[in-house]
């Protein structure tokens, strides 16, 4: 087995339970991925656990922190035990003085006091999903028997609040909440009380979807393993020009209210990249390759949204995760996200801040023919124009030594001398009193 070392810090999602979960949403693609395992317990074993963090720890030697990032399917399915003991196992290896950065994704549904007491003890930052109000997320996150989740959601949301655990809203975008930005997002914020939000654009590429986009299924878990082929998307999905109008709008929403208190994802990366520092985020980086998933079994994949045969790397049991993650077949996958780049998006006056989008994302022909457009080009395109003057002052008044929700004065300003029937400046053609300066 070989030791070499990854040059780089790396970020891996671990999946103790691979595919399987307690819901059955609808747009889930991750949910074909138990066809991968055919006869699995769908358990992460003792012997690939500690394999995973004794060789986690080991290439990060030396570095300041570890992030151990628990994933699914739904994690929470392997039981508080499985947890309790792999932090425990974390504290041992851990160098003098390293901090260990604890996160988990999960639907929520199975969060009670006692979840919210672990996760409050060991800092874990919980990412919950919830994708608005009631009629909103349960039009696709369902159980198995079709049924709404909305109420155990929110009841494992209750847990984690009253414990004071540190918690991200994880938002995925689709055709129920596509035109309704504003509850949405105001939702998240003066309901859940959220204060950070992530906004995920569900694109399902399939290949035998009708002109309008209707597919004979709901579910991901009545079809064959989900690849990355196929260059028609569902009607769940949503359309490029559907994204770029939804950050629009909860943006006017942020920058005159929440600027500075509330941090929106999307908005983070705009701002690093209008500043020229890295962005933190694989999508609108300019490589990619760093973000890796591993299976219950111990496989490793490129990436979360590439757990298919072509992209397996190996396993714990054969090889380290460092020299997995430096194979040049891993270096040559981030890379390609620079190097297939259309001549379109090299040409383009945002491709500092778009960098092409997602790779499972650019199936898309250009309009001289070229492959490698991302679906969602226009409506990156649409927002990233609509951010350019306010990303540009937040980032002079980061360079100033002063805080960028200064900004939200400077809008205030502005609204004071609107009138309430004129034009909403978000560009929605509604009027101000009746969209963001309701």
């Amino acid at each position: 087995m070989s030791t070499a070392p990854a040059s780089l810090p790396f970020h891996l999602l671990a999946k103790p339970t691979g595919a399987v979960c307690n819901l059955d949403c609808d747009y889930c693609f991750f949910l074909s991925k138990e066809l991968l395992y055919p006869g699995s317990r769908f358990r992460m074993t003792d012997e690939v656990l500690e394999r995973y963090l004794t060789q986690l720890f080991a290439a990060h030697a030396g570095q300041s922190e570890v992030t151990i990032a628990w994933q699914g399917g739904e994690p929470t399915l392997m039981g508080l035990e499985f947890f309790r003991g792999a932090a425990a196992r974390a504290r041992e290896l851990a160098e003098p003085g390293q901090r260990i950065l604890h996160t988990i994704q999960t639907n929520g549904t199975l969060i009670d006091a006692e979840w919210a007491a672990f996760f409050a003890a060991e800092d874990v930052l919980v990412g919950i999903s919830i994708d608005g109000p009631r009629e909103i997320h349960d039009a696709y996150r369902v159980t198995k028997g079709g049924r709404g989740s909305f109420d155990r959601v929110m009841a494992g949301l209750g847990h984690l609040r009253e414990a004071g655990v540190e918690w991200n809203a994880l938002t995925t975008l689709h055709a129920a909440n596509a035109h309704r930005a504003l509850e949405t997002y105001r939702f998240l914020r003066d309901d859940c009380g959220a204060r950070f939000v992530q906004f995920i654009p569900i694109i399902e590429r399939v290949a035998e979807a009708g002109e309008d986009g209707e597919v004979p299924w709901s579910s991901w878990r009545d079809r064959p393993l989900y690849v990355q082929e196929g260059e028609r998307v569902t009607s769940r999905s949503i359309t490029g020009a559907q994204y770029g109008r939804f950050l629009i709008e909860v943006f006017e929403e942020w920058v005159r209210h929440d600027l500075g208190e509330v941090y929106v994802q999307m908005f983070d990366v705009a701002l690093a990249n209008w500043a020229g520092e890295p962005p933190g985020l694989c999508i609108h980086s300019e490589t990619c390759g760093r973000a890796l998933a591993l299976e219950h079994t111990g496989d490793l994949y490129s990436c979360d949204h590439f757990v298919e045969p072509a992209f397996k790397l190996g396993n714990v049991a054969d090889e380290t995760l460092a020299a997995m993650v430096a194979a040049p077949e891993q270096v040559a996958f981030g890379e390609a996200k620079r190097a297939t780049l259309p001549r379109q998006c090299r040409e383009c006056d945002v491709r500092f801040a778009c960098h092409g989008g997602c790779p499972k994302d650019r199936f898309l022909t250009t309009a001289d023919g070229e492959p490698g457009l991302n679906v969602l080009c226009d409506g990156y395109l649409a927002f990233f124009h609509h951010v350019d003057e306010p990303m540009r002052a937040m980032t002079e008044l980061l360079r100033a030594g002063r805080a960028p929700a200064e900004l939200r004065e400077r809008y205030a300003a502005q609204d004071a001398r609107r009138g309430r029937n004129d034009p909403c400046p978000c560009g929605s053609a509604r009027k101000w009193k009746s969209c963001h300066g309701s």
